[in-house]
């Protein structure tokens, strides 16, 4: 130690050289080379994201490396890094005096620190001051050409030398050297550079790595051929080197010089725009960075996420997630202006089994790509949502239940529905907010006697808007939030009379969400996409299901005999069902701007929708071709009710059928106060329902493009 503080501080003092002075960096008395403790914060490590089976979906990373112990790295590999930046390094201690000497002469021929000489252990001491800055200025620090530098990584080195074996030191300088390419450590740079782990690396490829470290930034093969050249010609004086020491032949040197370089150039993996399912990795990306257990705030989240080392486990089903993605691309094609989305949650947990979308995810609009999280709410990375349209009517229904009503209970909808007064809607803070000037109708609607049952099942406008009136407007509002109903953007819901058509802007998982709460017998669950995560030490922690009891369980089944019936007897009739209990409701806004289907099964909900991207309001899907058909109005059960159909079916195959929970006849059987009156005459035509389709061939909700009435 003594003669190395001699060395250095000889070199600090020196004066001036050629009219270039060093000056002093300090004061020769503030020379202090005591061993200083290096703090060693983790190098930044991939998270790898998984799916419900295990298999990795994605990798976020900040550097793309790959932590791997002494024993996973090719002898061949810790001989030609040694042998190229520090040949004595088994033999001296923190500092090479004879490399430091070296440096030093050339420093004082050029008049500046123009040579570094460092050993690996100061390198690497460098190496972890400058992955563990957190500013520019620290940044600089550590990497600034002075002798004051050199003198703290001195300080360090020795703390490091006393603190590890040379075993462990060149273990973690491999792990956290960047090799060029993007590739950080040396697995990285393997898999980067050659396609292979570090443990599999031969004497060219480990020459080449070695050769890399100096200057990866000019060697770097990714960014062209005078790039390679110099790479090319960096593994060969590796070699010459590793032959001169004595650690290879000059015959094996001839033979690894005469070796193509190799480079593979493989593709990091990485980012949600490479994940097999980019939009359920948006989902858990933006899990991560909107909760403050992973970092206090957005920056501290990034960094754990980006830098962590993670393993995350999720809910996604592979098999589900294929379902799903078959049955959009059977319906709807990437290259067609509207975009159709899906999402499946599994009722009693809230887990998210699969988020698809007819389009690709990227910010490549001329293949076809979008930007942003289709299938989610604003925060997941989604955007503004479409107006779920008759889907909302289930709230409606839910709350007429709640109140006492029978599922026989009717009530006489007009060809028209006009608020009688002001009065006739309050909104939650009690304001009135009926309009008597706004008419609403149900175009080819059916008018006449409807029951809670026949109103739905024909998805009839003004049944639901007297239905509405009767039960409540905030009534409807708070069932709806206790389902967990809130806008895809994030605003306040819209509390107008026409609420219960569906003039909110929404996502499908938070629509999938709120019916899977019918399917588990009104326990709504927060959609959840992550199960565990695994820190870099091995330290887990579970996540489970947030539930609570939304609604009373008979309310629930009673909700579903309702819904039940679309498959049979309304909307969704041509369409037909799925071979096992399931229960839905179709959605259409007004002028067809988009089109909805909802449902659900006591093992599995899914929501679908369909609109265009480029505003709803103002790209109708009226006289549309999609899917290579041509549509003159497209509604709940022209696309998305198929949708759900061919997803459910492929998604449940191997499940075994699990049957609703039979409706408390004596509570809600028959009809009380709202049976049907007797006719005055026998005169009058029998009642219509609506066309096939009805949420199909009708108007279904009679909203401005704004969502006001």
């Amino acid at each position: 130690m003594g003669t190395a503080a001699g060395v250095l501080v000889a070199g600090i003092t020196v004066p001036a050289v050629g009219g270039a002075g060093f000056g002093l960096v300090a004061a020769t008395r503030e020379v202090d080379l005591r061993p200083v403790d290096l703090a060693e914060p983790p190098p930044a490590e991939v998270t790898i994201v998984r799916d419900a089976r295990g298999k990795e979906i994605a990798r976020f990373y900040e550097e793309y490396r790959e932590v791997v112990g002494f024993d996973q790295i090719a002898e061949v590999m810790k001989t030609a890094i040694v042998a190229i930046e520090d040949y004595r390094f088994y033999e001296h201690g923190a500092i090479d005096i004879e490399g430091t000497l070296r440096a030093f002469a050339t420093n004082l021929q050029a008049g500046k620190v123009s040579q570094g000489g460092s050993s690996i252990t100061q390198q690497y001491v460098k190496q972890v001051l400058l992955n563990s800055a957190g500013t520019d200025q620290e940044r600089n620090a550590a990497v600034e050409a002075s002798y004051a530098r050199k003198l703290n990584e001195l300080r360090y080195a020795l703390g490091v030398e006393k603190k590890y074996t040379k075993g462990q030191i060149l273990e973690k300088y491999l792990n956290i050297a960047y090799f060029g390419a993007g590739a950080y450590g040396v697995e990285a740079a393997a898999k980067r550079f050659f396609g292979v782990s570090a443990a599999d690396l031969t004497l060219p490829q480990a020459a080449t790595l070695a050769g890399a470290v100096q200057d990866p930034n000019a060697t770097d093969p990714n960014l062209g051929r005078k790039h390679r050249e110099r790479l090319l010609n960096r593994r060969n004086v590796v070699l010459n080197r590793m032959a001169e020491l004595g650690e290879i032949t000059t015959a094996e040197a001839g033979k690894a010089k005469a070796a193509k370089l190799g480079y593979k150039g493989t593709k990091l993996p990485g980012g949600c725009e490479s994940s097999k399912y980019p939009y359920f990795c948006l989902y858990v990306r933006h899990e991560i960075l909107s909760n403050p257990d992973f970092g206090k705030t957005a920056a501290a989240r990034l960094a754990t996420l980006n830098r962590g080392g993670l393993t995350i486990g999720t809910t996604i089903d592979p098999a589900m997630q294929a379902a799903a993605d078959r049955a959009i691309r059977k319906y709807v094609h990437a290259s067609d202006a509207p975009v159709a989305a899906q999402a499946l949650v599994q009722p009693g947990t809230g887990a998210i089994k699969a988020m698809a979308a007819s389009k690709p995810y990227g910010g490549r609009k001329a293949r076809g790509e979008i930007s942003y999280n289709v299938v989610a709410d604003a925060a997941h990375g989604g955007g503004v949502g479409f107006q779920a349209g008759s889907t909302f009517k289930t709230f409606t229904l839910i709350s007429a239940l709640e109140q006492g009503m029978k599922l026989d209970d009717g009530l006489t909808a007009g060809a028209g529905y006009r608020a009688p007064g002001y009065a006739a809607f309050k909104n939650c803070k009690g304001e009135n907010i009926g309009d008597p000037t706004h008419t609403v109708t149900n175009d080819e609607g059916s008018p006449g006697w409807k029951t809670l049952r026949t109103g739905t099942w024909g998805s009839v406008n003004t049944f639901f808007m007297e239905l509405g009136q009767r039960v409540g407007l905030c009534e409807t509002v708070t069932t709806a939030k206790s389902l967990g109903i809130h806008r895809s953007d994030g605003r306040k819901l819209q509390e107008y009379e026409t609420f219960t058509l569906g003039i909110n802007e929404m996502d499908p998982v938070t629509v999938a969400g709120a019916y899977a709460a019918i399917g588990a017998r009104g326990k709504y669950c927060a959609p959840m996409a992550i199960t565990r995560i695994t820190d870099r030490d091995g330290n887990t922690t579970r996540y489970r299901p947030k539930c609570r009891q939304s609604l009373d369980p008979a309310v629930a089944d009673a909700t579903a005999d309702v819904l039940s019936g679309v498959f049979t007897e309304g909307t969704m009739r041509d369409v037909g069902g799925i071979g096992r209990d399931a229960a839905g409701k179709t959605g259409t806004t007004d002028d067809y701007a988009t089109a909805w289907f909802a449902g659900f099964t006591p093992d599995l909900a899914g929501a679908v929708s369909i609109g265009d991207p480029r505003g709803s309001q103002t790209h109708k899907l009226a006289g549309v071709t999609i899917g290579g058909r041509y549509f003159g109005i497209v509604a709940g059960a022209t696309l998305p009710g198929p949708i759900w159909k061919d997803t459910m079916v492929g998604a449940l195959r191997k499940v075994p059928p699990s049957s609703f929970t039979p409706i408390d006849s004596a509570r809600f059987g028959g009809c009380g106060d709202g049976c049907r009156p007797q006719p005055r005459n026998t005169d009058a035509g029998p009642e219509t329902e609506p066309e096939a389709g009805g949420d199909g061939g009708a108007q279904d909700s009679d909203v401005d493009p704004d969502g006001d009435q």
